[in-house]
């Protein structure tokens, strides 16, 4: 960022009224280092006095924060945030209806960008329509720094460094949780299941313009559903955004060795669980391609609304990795508590303030959080409490 010292504001939280904006706002609240210049943003102002006002019963000093009113209907106010802060992180979504304009704003005026989107169409159309202006600019464009996909993308990191391997690495990740996944979400899900064909159009538009890495392969493998050898977890193949991302962090970065392959599953203890969680799936699939069931699941499910702290305190996840390569099996472990929410707000404001302060590797455009934060991410999220840890290792003969 060319500029970065004429921007008054190190870091800007575009949603912080909706339920995981305000989460975020509560963790930097609470963690943000001192001196941090940051803004609550939206456009309502009388909500984002709210939340200030909320955030002082945390931290004093809050009560001075200032607020920004911009809309993502509103490209001029957009512009005008961007111009002057090194970091947006938004939780507005649906970002396929909602996200563009602000990518847009960042990606020309240099501005570093992190979201907690799980939309493969708004990520691959994103790629396409300003990657080569963020590259210009040097903005930094990060989607998924949420539970999509951060345990998924840092884990397999995490796991390819551990294992060393200077030949092919074939690695699986396996989510196990216990928790509720936000309104956002599911209507993030149900959009992506009733855009099924412009999701796979899109994809296949970013493939003809995103370059290949030269003498090396990485890519996504679809999984079968079976019982894991491992880990004994009946598997399922899960159709989330994750594997697309460590892929693409297989593509930039060297340490996932010449020929790199990754699957991504769900993981269950028994086999009921996997069937039910197969039919389960299906049939949301199937409804959100039909407007009347779609609408009333919609209906159902509110976005903006979230679980109550109790319920929240409960919940956790697990990510499993088993690599191989060069003869050698490594078992690691990605773990931490509530995914959908206190660990998404966790998550976002950190990989925000590494972007803000770190001595990040140098990139720009469109780029992962493996590539464009690795190790300083790493180390940040482990000190915040979510933990990475080689469960076992194994070499042949």
């Amino acid at each position: 960022m060319a500029d970065a010292q004429t921007r008054d504001l190190d870091l800007a939280l575009f949603g912080a009224t909706g339920f995981t904006g305000g989460l975020t706002a509560e963790y930097l609240a609470r963690h943000a280092p001192s001196g941090l210049r940051w803004a609550l943003v939206g456009r309502n102002r009388g909500k984002l006095e709210a939340v200030r006002q909320h955030l002082a019963t945390i931290d004093p000093g809050c009560q001075d924060l200032e607020i920004v009113i911009a809309d993502t209907s509103d490209p001029v106010s957009l512009a005008a945030l961007a111009r002057r802060t090194k970091v947006v992180a938004t939780t507005v979504g649906p970002y396929q209806q909602l996200g563009e304009p602000l990518v847009a704003a960042c990606a020309e005026a240099g501005t570093d960008y992190v979201d907690i989107t799980g939309e493969p169409e708004f990520v691959d159309t994103m790629y396409v329509r300003h990657h080569a202006a963020a590259e210009r600019s040097g903005a930094r464009i990060v989607h998924a720094c949420g539970f999509d996909s951060i345990p998924h993308d840092l884990g397999a990191y995490y796991t390819v460094q551990q294992l060393h391997a200077a030949g092919p690495v074939t690695l699986r990740g396996v989510v196990r949780a216990a928790g509720t996944f936000s309104g956002g979400t599911f209507h993030s899900a149900m959009g992506a299941f009733e855009r099924s064909r412009q999701m796979s159009q899109a994809l296949k538009e970013r493939r003809r313009v995103e370059p290949r890495p030269e003498g090396r392969k990485s890519r996504a493998v679809a999984g079968k559903p079976g019982k894991d050898p491992v880990l004994g977890y009946y598997l399922l193949p899960m159709p989330t955004i994750d594997p697309q991302v460590v892929a693409r962090s297989g593509a930039a970065l060297g340490v996932y060795g010449p020929d790199f392959r990754y699957s991504h599953f769900a993981g269950t203890k028994t086999l009921r669980y996997a069937a039910g969680g197969a039919l389960g799936v299906g049939l949301i699939g199937v409804a959100a391609k039909i407007p009347p069931a779609r609408n009333l699941l919609k209906s159902r499910v509110k976005q903006g609304e979230g679980p109550s702290p109790a319920r929240r305190e409960k919940s956790w996840f697990t990510v499993d990795f088993v690599g191989e390569g060069d003869g050698r099996t490594i078992h690691t472990r990605v773990s931490g508590g509530d995914p959908g929410y206190t660990e998404t707000a966790k998550m976002l404001a950190e990989s925000a303030l590494c972007l803000a302060f770190d001595d990040n590797p140098p990139t720009s455009g469109q780029v992962t959080t493996a590539q464009a934060m690795g190790d300083n991410l790493l180390a940040r999220l482990q000190a915040a409490g979510m933990s990475f840890q080689v469960v076992d290792a194994q070499t042949e003969g």
